[in-house]
């Protein structure tokens, strides 16, 4: 096994927990993952990973070594198609990150568009929340994220903006009785930004109403529809939903927010990863303008 090979076992095994769930994930062995490990250990000197029950957590060493190694296999991704793209610019890899909202409301159309005009160039997508995104970055698992403002001292490229605003929204029914400490709050999940957002909100309205945490955006609007509380989203996200009476939008002092979409490559990104922010910025509808200087 090679020793970038050594490296995803741990990763993997650092992400799941278990030995087991790492095998299944990477198509490969229990014994072969263990072999990892022991090697990867034995090299280093000291303890990755200690018992946790019936799997397996990082040691403080294994956190720091894990860093580490999702950084190495992500700047080798990049090397080989930063490499690639010299030759073949056309035909490279842009692996992608992005918050919920963003990756199912501001990306598909325009990676359809884009896939149209570069068929060949390789697009894969991750969503996540915030927390998740920016340390792949960091780690150069991905070479774009497009979310919001990026965390203070993060290595990154601000290339383009996109308008986004966030209001908080519920049922028709709500019209004439809404009272933001009397209604049911549906957050985000752990991790969103919007989630963050909405708490810090209510701090500043100094209120406490009843809170119902729900997995996704989509899910979030959902339970809004049904009329099951109130939700912080995205209007542009939600606009079909407004137009369409489903929702509206509720008068909350402090909103609307703005919370435009940052989209952020590396300082020295690759070829592939440059065609994209060109098409990016030459979708007109899609409202993005480059970065301010």
């Amino acid at each position: 096994m090679t020793t970038n090979a050594r490296l995803r076992a741990f990763v993997e095994v650092a992400d799941t927990g278990s030995v087991r769930a790492a095998a299944e994930r990477l198509y490969i062995t229990e014994s072969a993952v263990s072999a990892a490990i022991t090697t990867l250990v034995k090299d280093v000197g000291v303890p990755l990973l200690e018992r946790d029950g019936r799997g397996v957590r990082l040691t403080a060493a294994g956190a720091m070594y894990a860093g580490y190694a999702r950084t190495i296999l992500g700047l080798h991704e990049q090397a080989a198609a930063a490499a690639r793209d010299q030759v073949r610019p056309d035909e490279g890899l842009v692996r992608i990150a992005a918050v919920t909202t963003a990756g199912e409301h501001v990306l598909p159309g325009l990676l359809a568009s884009f896939r149209a005009r570069h068929p060949r160039i390789q697009l894969r997508l991750e969503v996540a929340p915030r927390d998740q995104v920016w340390p792949m970055l960091t780690h150069h698992e991905v070479d774009l994220v497009v979310a919001g403002r990026q965390p203070d001292g993060l290595r990154g490229r601000l290339r383009a903006v996109c308008p986004n605003t966030l209001v908080v929204v519920g049922p028709p029914t709500l019209a004439d009785e809404f009272s933001p400490e009397r209604a049911t709050w549906l957050l985000r999940e752990e991790g969103s930004g919007t989630r963050a957002t909405c708490r810090a909100l209510l701090g500043t309205l100094d209120v406490v109403p009843a809170q119902l945490t729900l997995g996704s955006h989509g899910a979030a609007v959902a339970a809004a529809i049904a009329g099951l509380g109130v939700t912080m989203a995205s209007r542009e996200a939600v606009a079909g939903q407004l137009a369409a009476g489903l929702l509206i939008e509720l008068p909350v002092a402090g909103t609307p927010l703005d919370r435009p979409w940052h989209a952020v490559t590396h300082v020295d990104s690759t070829a592939s990863t440059e065609l994209l922010i060109q098409h990016l910025l030459s979708d007109t509808d899609g409202g993005w303008k480059p970065a301010p200087d």
